[in-house]
């Protein structure tokens, strides 16, 4: 056993078990309900759990409607968050959807059970790492964790149904967009540090649309075409 807390095994994982936090999952799921919840996503949130991919002194946290702390300055993000954007996407069974900012992994767990495939980019290798073996070891099979190149994305397997950026970007990345099928979807949130704009981006034949979700916090989006590293 290493930081991170594994509250169940693949077996009890292949069985449905729901795990010793059920109640406060149902919680909190109870609590972020939308107007405009979708229940196959609140299914998938209800069947990860996400006391699996927060360090083990925050276990107890695990369904707070909060982000938690990661570690290398990441976070878990918060679950309103990730329901919202999840919802935003329309994924269907058969999409291929591109997450950008592993982190844990906890938003390609869910993304894994309503899509045919998820590939995630991490930068940071310790964090792709343990996400990379924490998916393995709980059986979500059709996730494939990149450590992250010098360009945004994963463009080798584009394009993709839709993408979903768990960090914050200095303004819409384009190069992101040209990763997308048309009449794909990408989430991101988009402005500068400490806040941002949660925008939802439709592709079209003719360049793309822009819905406003609301305002949000990450942590920034690094890499070209994004922000810069932060000096040691």
């Amino acid at each position: 056993m290493n930081e991170w807390g594994y509250a169940r095994s693949m077996a009890a994982h292949q069985d449905g078990e729901i795990g010793r936090f059920a109640a406060e999952r149902d919680r909190l799921l109870d609590s972020i309900r939308q107007p405009n919840s979708d229940e196959r996503v609140r299914s998938a949130m209800r069947r990860v759990l996400r006391e699996d991919f927060v360090p083990t002194d925050l276990v107890a946290d695990a369904y707070l409607n909060i982000a938690l702390p990661i570690g290398d300055g990441q976070t878990i993000s918060q679950p309103l968050i990730v329901e919202q954007m999840t919802t935003a996407l329309l994924i269907g069974p058969g999409d291929r959807v591109l997450e950008i900012g592993t982190g844990s992994g906890y938003q390609a767990a869910i993304l894994s059970l309503l899509a045919r495939e998820v590939i995630t980019v991490e930068r940071i290798p310790r964090l792709a790492n343990g996400a990379r073996d924490r998916l393995a070891r709980l059986g979500y099979a059709n996730v494939r964790v990149m450590d992250a190149a010098e360009q945004l994305g994963w463009p080798s397997a584009a394009p993709y149904d839709g993408i979903i950026v768990t960090a914050g970007a200095p303004e819409l990345p384009l190069q992101l967009l040209e990763q997308l099928v048309v009449d794909g979807r990408m989430v991101v949130p988009v402005g500068p540090i400490g806040e941002q704009e949660l925008l939802l981006v439709r592709k079209t034949e003719k360049g793309h649309e822009i819905d406003n979700l609301g305002r949000c916090a990450f942590v920034p989006l690094i890499g070209r075409g994004a922000w810069p590293p932060v000096a040691d």
